[in-house]
């Protein structure tokens, strides 16, 4: 049952991904989470790390997608000035975003990596839709309301998986 909750990789920050790893893999789309991923979740804009990231994707031939259950003003106010594509009230975990998502790029599940700071959003979704999943540490510690219910239920997950020798990242 847990397996769902596992992801695929560990990585502190959207900043250890690099195109050249990904092209490894085979990876030609990234379908990301957008807060407490790659912006703090009460920060509107991209910083210049995260816009930087984009364009070094971008000049790989990575498609990137952000897909986030915030509403459309707060994904749209980010990702419009990068000219990334997006989807809000995804509803993630549940999967139709993400095939969505990978129909619109035209690429196999096989050729996407999902990429969140959430496993019962973002890594639970992915990995039920058949994609390889990578959890990034959150930016910060704060969140909102019903954010801050998954973190907990999170933190016993992640007791449980440690505890079985399934991970052994620090939190």
């Amino acid at each position: 049952m847990f397996k769902h909750f596992l992801p695929n990789e560990h990585v502190k920050s959207i900043f250890e991904i690099h195109p050249d790893l990904l092209k490894e893999k085979g990876i030609k789309g990234i379908i990301t989470d957008l807060d407490n991923t790659l912006v703090a979740w009460d920060e509107k804009d991209a910083t210049p790390e995260v816009v930087k990231w984009f364009e070094l994707m971008e000049n790989h031939g990575i498609k990137v997608t952000i897909i986030s259950n915030n509403n459309r003003e707060r994904v749209k106010i980010f990702s419009e000035p990068l000219g990334t594509p997006f989807v809000f009230s995804a509803r993630k975990p549940l999967s139709r975003a993400f095939k969505l998502v990978a129909k619109q790029m035209n690429l196999k599940k096989s050729e996407i990596v999902v990429i969140g700071d959430q496993i019962l959003t973002d890594v639970l979704g992915g990995n039920i839709a058949g994609f390889h999943t990578i959890l990034v540490v959150p930016i910060v510690q704060t969140d909102g309301k019903l954010t801050r219910i998954n973190r907990q239920i999170e933190r016993r997950i992640l007791a449980y998986m440690r505890k079985k020798g399934q991970i052994n990242w620090e939190e």
